[in-house]
């Protein structure tokens, strides 16, 4: 209780932290290319699809506010510092890989990287936007569309856009990266599935209807 109610006294936010934490990725990135320099079209493309992705993840924000809804518990210092070692920090591992990597990227890993970062930022952005506009409009369980097709389609997509960072990387240390997400995302949809059971009478039906996370797989 105590450390919830420095948390509150703080004033700093879940988003706000993870905000701070794409800032700082962006930094790191571009320092890599300054200290290392760009010899290959693997630092030029890790640069284009992670940035992208970090300014992304803030403009949206701006297009559609009631998403820093998601994130709006407080967090204090502590939470921040968390959010700066792991989001800005760890995530940017596979860049720093992707910068000391000497091998030329070819083109076979130079395309499945890129089809995995444009599907599953598509699918990412997709379930998102279909989500918000339910929520909007009061709509009750979003279970249909995109969300036929797994229950948690928005964290499947987020974890392909990351592993395509980590293919292009090149490196087995880069899926440290990923792994660790999913792991988060396991304990979130855990706990996902139980208030979703509890909040919605046709959930159960919709559990035995679709996907957990991989569509069409588990």
């Amino acid at each position: 209780m105590q450390n919830a109610t420095e948390a509150e006294s703080t004033g700093i936010k879940a988003i706000t932290a993870i905000n701070a934490a794409k800032v700082l990725t962006i930094l790191l990135l571009v320092s890599f290319a300054v200290i290392f320099g760009i010899q290959d079209w693997r630092q030029v493309i890790y640069m284009c699809l992670h940035i992208s992705y970090c300014i992304w993840w803030l403009i949206e924000q701006w297009f559609y506010p009631q998403r820093r809804q998601l994130f709006n518990e407080p967090v204090g210092i502590i939470g921040l510092i968390l959010a700066l070692m792991f989001v800005g920090g760890f995530y940017a591992l596979p860049g720093y890989l992707a910068f000391i990597n000497p091998v030329p990227l070819s083109m076979i890993t130079a395309a499945v990287a890129l089809s995995l970062y444009i599907f599953g930022s598509l699918i990412n952005a997709s379930a998102d936007v279909q989500k918000m506009t339910a929520k909007q409009f009061s709509s009750g369980l979003v279970r249909d569309n995109i969300w036929r097709f797994s229950r948690n389609i928005n964290y499947f997509g987020d974890l392909l856009r990351y592993l395509s960072f980590s293919v292009v990387a090149g490196s087995p240390w880069a899926y440290l990266v990923p792994g660790s997400i999913l792991l988060l995302y396991l304990q979130r949809m855990g706990q996902k599935e139980q208030t979703m059971s509890a909040k919605y009478d046709e959930y159960t039906e919709y559990q035995q209807s679709s996907s957990r996370l991989i569509p069409f797989i588990w």
